[in-house]
């Protein structure tokens, strides 16, 4: 009553929305359905109290029905005990965070700051900023608070004609004039305000109206920034570059932001890579955060950098190892740091030792970890595979054992019969040993035969490790009686710098040699049915797809491409990251001095249309700026013209994914569809 009281004397009508919650879905045969899929709580954000003692986190629900989610937030001590949900609204909560001393938790609703008890009462709102608030975190002393909010940039169209303000035409004269998913007309921006302990006033732009990104978009948040203890400094991460120049590069800084002189001063200048999200030691004597080594290759290893806050002094923690290190986390003493970083197809949790650089790894199994926090006689952290989606474990710092404290999906789970997920080695073309993931159906039996799936990673250089998807779902696939193989070829990380490095200027090359070689020797099983190979991916694996459907040699009887690249020199054009394209393919098609461009161009899918012969289904969503649209439907086009039997799936409202529960459910239906057709 009191929640419901609070919202109305706001002003709130979310009330009389319905409220999303946890479904009650009951399995048909045990087996996993596109709609079992969207009924999974989907967790995120474990956020630990300052005595280290609670978590809280939140769950997004999904409804088919209305077509969209809702977040709810809970509340669960740190070894599992008192597990509370705290919040059942029709509207999300977001970015929760622990604040003044554990006495509250504070957190996004609505685009604005708001406060209230652990247990989910006395919800106030603090801030009624216009435009509304991304992000935020209290300052140590919680009397400033740190924001993160958009501002304009660039010149609308009715700036320059104010009499024409209906007119929808975008004049652009530089490039980044699109992301991923957006017409690019604002940036987030760092402010700093003071607060009162109900409200927050005289906020200060860090970026000082600069036209630049803190965070850098598409997938920086608040990790990107970060207070000093003793509240006086903060560091945040800025490319500080527009229109071509940022296209061209990856060069981002870690600046300190003096909050009394009001002045930013570069901490990682002459570091020419990717150079973001620091985190302050507790005792305040360094910074520690992920840096890359080159310019414009956003695969680069990734360091943890370490800077002595005294000295100066600056050195790689990692330096020992061939592996990329993410998810940064100081232990209270401020002796060594928390990382995740994968190693042969699974994602563990490590320590680095800050005075030997001495690394230890903590947990061991099949499994992905994707976060890692310190709590008070544990270790918290969100962990993964492909038999189960996220949720929170405690695990023992000295003994690696884990205990699940979430439970979000038991119920469902329990209902669900996974197939069996193993490891499988072969040898590569060259030699190499090949690692892959085979997921076998539900009640798989050695006696029968079933058709195959090789699934191509995207990326390129995305790790193949224990991934769970919402929609590239390994077990859904099995689930349907395909067994699926998911090769861990060149370019992906986890075994090492020179394995992931290879695939950069050999798109047609060795990683494609490599799928070849890991589906040759599973169709040595006598249980598999070498007459119904399918192949199938996304983003670089719909490209994967495309190639393979000009070189397969009659391996395969069916294809689907997701958002793939068809023509190389139209996506060189058509894209706007010209880092990638710059490193990955070797650069502009006009460059004929260039071999390694021109061995990329010569490898343009687009050029073996007249050796396509087997069926394909094309998906693509029109609001994908990365790969247009307009890849899948020349492949389409040219399939249909060529005579061999083709589907187009066209999402006007989706980007690079498939981010709508109907959408969804309608991807997984028309998949199915078209390999039962093609292979069953």
């Amino acid at each position: 009553m009191a929640l419901t009281a609070t919202l109305a004397a706001c002003g709130n009508t979310a009330t009389e929305e319905k409220i999303i919650s946890k479904s009650d879905i009951k399995v048909k045969d045990g087996l996993m359905t596109p709609e079992n899929l969207w009924a999974f709580g989907r967790l995120s954000e474990t956020q630990i109290s300052k005595d280290r003692k609670k978590i809280v986190y939140g769950v997004s629900y999904y409804s088919i029905e209305q077509n969209k989610s809702n977040r709810e937030l809970f509340v669960v001590n740190a070894d599992g005990s008192d597990k509370n949900q705290i919040t059942r609204t029709a509207k999300s909560e977001n970015a929760a965070k622990w604040v003044k001393n554990d006495t509250k938790i504070a957190f996004i609703y609505d685009g604005q700051i708001w406060e209230m008890n652990p247990d989910g009462s006395n919800r106030i709102q603090i801030t009624n900023r216009e435009g509304g608030i991304n992000d935020f975190m209290y300052s140590p002393d919680n009397q400033k608070i740190l924001f993160i909010a958009d501002v304009k940039y660039g010149e609308r169209t009715v700036d320059v004609y104010p009499d024409l303000p209906q007119a929808s035409g975008k004049i652009i004269d530089d490039l980044m004039y699109k992301h991923w998913d957006e017409w690019v007309e604002s940036v987030p921006h760092p402010f700093v305000a003071d607060f009162d302990g109900k409200q927050i006033s005289n906020e200060v732009d860090l970026l000082q109206g600069e036209p630049y990104e803190s965070p850098m978009k598409p997938w920086g948040g608040i990790e990107q920034l970060a207070w000093s203890p003793d509240g006086e400094t903060i560091a945040y991460t800025c490319r500080k570059k527009t229109g071509k120049d940022y296209a061209l590069s990856t060069n981002s800084d870690i600046y300190f932001y003096n909050i009394k002189e009001k002045k930013s001063e570069n901490k990682t200048e002459g570091m020419f890579g990717y150079d973001q999200n620091p985190v302050f030691s507790p005792d305040g004597k360094y910074i520690a955060w992920e840096s890359m080594e080159r310019d414009g290759y956003e695969a680069d290893k990734n360091r943890i950098f370490l800077m002595n806050l005294e000295t100066g002094e600056k050195r790689d923690l990692t330096a020992k190892i061939d592996m990329d290190a993410a998810a940064l986390a100081w232990n209270p003493e401020s002796k060594s740091i928390y990382f995740v970083s994968s190693w042969h197809g699974t994602t563990q949790i490590y320590s680095v030792d800050i005075q030997n650089d001495s690394i230890c790894q903590i947990t061991h199994g099949q499994h992905d970890y994707l976060s890692v926090l310190p709590a008070e006689n544990s270790l918290i952290g969100i962990k993964q595979s492909i038999s189960k989606p996220d949720e929170i474990y405690a695990i023992n710092e000295k003994t690696g054992d884990e205990t699940e404290i979430s439970f979000e999906n038991k119920d469902l789970l329990a209902q669900l019969n996974m197939g069996e997920v193993k490891e499988r080695l072969c040898k590569a073309t060259d030699g190499a040993e090949l690692h892959s993931w085979v997921i076998y159906p539900p009640d798989f039996d050695p006696n029968k035969k079933y058709p195959v799936l090789l699934f191509c990673e995207g990326g390129p250089q995305s790790t193949v490790s224990q991934f769970w998807s919402y929609r590239w779902n390994l077990q859904i696939m099995a689930a349907n009686g395909y067994i699926i193989i998911a090769p861990n070829r060149r370019g992906v990380p986890g075994f090492g710098q020179k394995w992931k490095e290879q695939i950069s200027g050999d798109y047609g090359g060795q990683n494609m040699k490599d799928y070849l070689s890991a589906i040759d020797d599973l169709t040595k099983e006598k249980y598999v049915d070498r007459e119904h190979l399918g192949c199938v991916g996304a983003s670089y694996g719909g490209f994967s797809v495309y190639w393979l459907a000009g070189h397969h040699n009659k391996r395969f009887k069916a294809f689907i491409a997701h958002d793939g690249m068809f023509n190389f020199e139209q996506q060189y054009l058509d894209t706007e990251e010209m880092w990638f394209e710059n490193w990955d393919i070797g650069g502009p098609y006009w460059d004929k001095g260039n071999k390694i461009a021109q061995n990329s161009y010569a490898n343009s899918p687009h050029l073996f249309v007249d050796k396509w012969d087997t069926p394909i289904l094309i998906i693509h969503g029109e609001k994908d700026y990365r790969i247009l649209a307009s890849q899948g439907m020349a492949a389409f086009n040219a399939a249909k013209l060529r005579g061999i039997p083709a589907e187009m799936l066209i999402f006007p409202d989706e980007n690079h994914w498939v981010l709508k529960p109907q959408n969804g459910i309608l991807w997984q239906r028309t998949f199915f569809k078209w390999l039962d057709k093609w292979l069953k």
